[in-house]
């Protein structure tokens, strides 16, 4: 072990018990019990933020779907990836355990087509487009929002309006009482696979303009599990290794105000050191590759108003990525494979929306980044990109019909110190969304949108040595949307609410990237093929209601049905197949109970059949799988503390599964959790 790395764990087990001490110190001896007309006023106040929200979604000329703070709290997840699953259209690759990558793909368009925002800010890749929401924690959250085509604001930055569906994590704006000047809330997880994650936010009011947050967690877990397995001639139970992962997340806030204004600026760090479990095949259970990572941004965003119709918006960006890859099982000619990768990236963007009357509003947004990779590659070319992205977009508002429209140019500039580059790349990218409010008085409204959209290589798509393909196009994607909503609230009846949303879809994938070995499994070629066609449904259901006195019960249910075939060419056999991991049918369903100081909640999350190859074969077939998850907690003041203690047991019925072939998910699994705020 390096001295770094010694040092690296000595600072996670000393936050680990310094949580523990600070835990132990600030509980208060004394309890005293929580008043019946104050937890009434609780749930009120809950059911109130909900409705709203509900309203916001069903407004949207796009499908939005929202999880809020208090749904973060009750859902059996761990991070964001664990979170979104409960989405309809949304098919999580998850390589198993804590510490295993977790990628998303969005009504079959595939991961690099869902762009991620952190504040209004996008999360970027340059080296392989894909964001590992594994690494993203739940305990600073205000909301995670996933939309389908584009968010519909005018005022935001042009990267918002340049992928085929985004993801906007939200972090806690600090909120503070009368006379009240901080707060502190710690929390301590801990469960199965030797799960430890002890979390601290803090946040503070400096004075009525500037408020602080400070927010960190560490996570530890050996991600040893049992699994069955079976190849045919025997079966067995086995356990996973080398799943461990060690991580320290610290992200630090700012939140200001100013005449006709507000600013917001955070430092974000990340530390991990994780090891990769890998396929469970030919019999090998024991792998020992591992991977380091350390992340850094700074990032800020400023918004002013000159008068009630100019409006602008400035957000800015550094990052830092470095990435340590080791694989002392592949052996080359200057020893065992140990990549390293540093990417930099520096971003700008000014937005400014101007209201021209009473229904017509037009905003433009000019981005800049520029990106760079370095690593320790033989003939590795050393890339660097300039992608500048102009959006000019308009909307029109009457009283029962939104009609919103933007056109996007974006030009990609790659430049490399050996061999030769991919070029210059320039597209322009037209979106129309509509919101129409059929009657008056009955929120039933039809939403509809196109958006032409594509998707630009990555690094290691084109510059990968043995790999990248500097010929390759961009994936051109055209997406078709229309859908109905309804949305009621009831005042002084058991119901306290209805919310339906349902869309048909209809995307199409042009000059699809695709990789196929080559000589050996280092060697791989990447080039364009293929017409993909994709259509599919979604249906999302939520309401809230009284069954008994002092009960509340909130329930959502979302469905999604997927035809996702490859219609290249009829003369190939695999025309008209399924894509590979696309199930036709999955859905899930969430309770959640509320009885005083008590809450309980249940999840089901179900995916159907699907192939993990091109080919619709026996030999690609995947089992349907499903999971339940199940948690029951309390709550209670001790003087003017809050403590919540959770308990959950998620596969419930300790179901064996795989969401990628060969990569065993963990069976029944237990969580509890110790949350103290003051």
């Amino acid at each position: 072990m390096t001295s770094k790395h010694s040092a690296y764990v000595g600072t996670m087990q000393f936050f680990l018990y310094s949580s523990i001490l600070w835990t132990g110190f600030l509980l208060p001896l004394n309890a005293r019990a929580q008043t019946d007309s104050s937890k009434k006023a609780t749930q009120l106040k809950e059911v109130q933020i909900i409705e709203y929200r509900l309203t916001e979604q069903s407004k949207s000329p796009t499908p939005v779907q929202i999880l809020s703070a208090e749904d973060l709290k009750r859902i059996n997840s761990l991070s964001v990836a664990d979170a979104i699953r409960y989405l309809s259209g949304v098919q999580l690759k998850d390589y198993g355990g804590i510490g295993g990558m977790k990628t998303v793909n969005v009504r079959s368009l595939g991961t690099n087509h869902t762009a991620v925002f952190l504040d209004g800010i996008q999360i970027s890749n340059a080296q392989n487009g894909q964001v590992d929401l594994g690494k993203f924690s739940l305990n600073n959250l205000e909301e995670i929002s996933l939309y389908s085509g584009q968010k519909p604001e005018l005022l935001v930055p042009a990267k918002s309006y340049s992928a085929a569906s985004s993801i906007y994590l939200k972090t806690k704006d600090p909120d503070f009482e009368k006379k009240q000047n901080q707060k502190i809330e710690l929390g301590l997880k801990s469960g199965s696979f030797g799960l430890i994650n002890p979390a601290l936010v803090y946040q503070y009011k400096i004075n009525e303009k500037l408020k602080a947050s400070i927010n960190t967690e560490y996570i530890h877990a050996d991600g040893r599990y049992k699994f069955r397995y079976t190849n045919g001639v025997f079966d067995t139970t086995a356990v996973r290794n080398n799943g461990d992962v060690e991580r320290f997340r610290l992200q630090a806030a700012l939140f200001g105000k100013f005449r006709n204004g507000k600013w917001h600026a955070q430092a974000y760090s990340f530390l991990s050191d994780r090891g990769l479990p890998g396929a469970i095949v030919a019999n090998r259970f024991d792998f020992t590759q591992r991977i380091w990572d350390r992340d850094f941004f700074v990032q800020g965003s400023a918004e002013k108003s000159f008068s009630n119709k100019f409006t602008i918006m400035v957000n800015g960006k550094y990052a830092y990525i470095y990435q340590r890859y080791l694989d002392p099982d592949y052996v080359t000619t200057a020893g065992f494979l140990d990549n390293r990768f540093k990417e930099q990236e520096a971003y700008l963007s000014i937005a400014a929306k101007y209201k021209i009357n009473a229904v017509w509003e037009a905003a433009y947004a000019s981005d800049y980044t520029f990106q760079t990779l370095d690593a320790n590659i033989y003939r590795f070319p050393y890339p660097n990109r300039n992608t500048f992205l102009n959006v000019l977009s308009s909307s029109i508002t009457f009283e029962q019909l939104n009609i919103q429209a933007n056109l996007l140019s974006t030009t990609v500039v790659d430049r490399v110190k050996l061999y030769s580059s991919s070029g210059n790349k320039q597209v322009f990218s037209p979106t129309v969304m509509l919101s129409w409010k059929v009657l008056k008085g009955k929120d039933i409204r039809i939403r509809a949108f196109y958006k032409d959209i594509f998707r630009m290589p990555t690094f290691n798509d084109l510059y990968y040595t043995f790999i990248g393909n500097t010929q390759l196009n961009p994936e051109y994607t055209k997406q078709y949307d229309i859908g109905v909503t309804y949305f009621k609230s009831f005042k002084n009846q058991k119901i306290k609410f209805i919310d339906i949303q349902s869309d048909v879809y209809y995307n199409r994938v042009k000059d699809k990237i695709v990789a196929q070995p080559g000589a050996n499994l280092y060697r791989w070629i990447m080039y364009n093929i293929g017409l993909v066609d994709i259509r599919g449904l979604e249906l999302n259901a939520k309401t809230a209601f009284e069954p008994l006195n002092d009960f509340m019960l909130n329930i959502g249910i979302n469905y999604t049905y997927q035809q996702a075939v490859d219609v290249t060419s009829k003369l190939e056999e695999t025309y008209k197949d399924q894509i590979p991991y696309i199930p036709e049918n999955s859905g899930s369903f969430l309770a959640r109970l509320d009885y005083h100081s008590w809450h309980a909640n249940y999840g089901f999350i179900y995916t159907g059949f699907r192939y993990n190859q091109k080919a619709n074969n026996i030999y690609n077939y995947m089992e349907p799988w499903y999971t339940h998850d199940a948690a029951i907690g309390y709550e209670f003041k001790l003087k003017k503390v809050s403590v919540n203690i959770n308990g959950e047991v998620n596969n419930l019925l300790n179901q064996y599964y795989d969401i990628i072939p060969n990569f065993p998910m963990p069976g029944r699994n237990y969580r509890l959790t110790l949350t103290y705020k003051l």
